[in-house]
């Protein structure tokens, strides 16, 4: 991979994760999230294998499943809260499909399946940043 292009996707690791960290509304950190998905993908994918490539999409059809998840209850509690704060949820649906969703985009058990599976088709390096520094 090009050294460039490999100092733009990490910067934008850190962009995203920094950007998930600061924000108090609910778009921003979805936002981050998916700057972080996309950011650490042709990470995953640079090693030109099937299995990595298989890792890759199985990690982004998770991830996007996780990101849908959020962006529809942080949607749903600015609708019947009346904001975006993240430190404004008290709807016990809103507040749930936010757990389950946050849990399954870090692979937290029992939304833990995708993983193992994940993590055996990368190489050492990928797979430390994605079970350290994205979950």
């Amino acid at each position: 991979m090009n050294p460039y292009v490999l100092a733009i996707l990490l910067c934008s690791l850190g962009l995203g994760t920094t950007m998930t960290f600061a924000s108090s509304h609910w778009l921003l950190a979805w936002m981050g999230l998916e700057i972080n998905t996309l950011a650490i993908a042709p990470l995953m994918a640079q090693q030109h294998h099937p299995r990595a490539v298989e890792a890759t999409t199985k990690y982004f059809l998770i991830q996007a499943t996780a990101a849908a998840m959020i962006l529809f209850a942080s949607t749903t509690n600015a609708w019947l809260m009346g904001e975006w704060n993240i430190n404004n949820v008290s709807n016990p649906m809103t507040n749930m499909m936010i757990i389950s969703a946050l849990a399954l985009k870090i692979g937290l058990a029992p939304a833990h399946f995708w993983l193992p599976e994940v993590l055996q088709g990368l190489n050492l390096t990928t797979g430390l940043i994605l079970s350290t520094w994205q979950n």
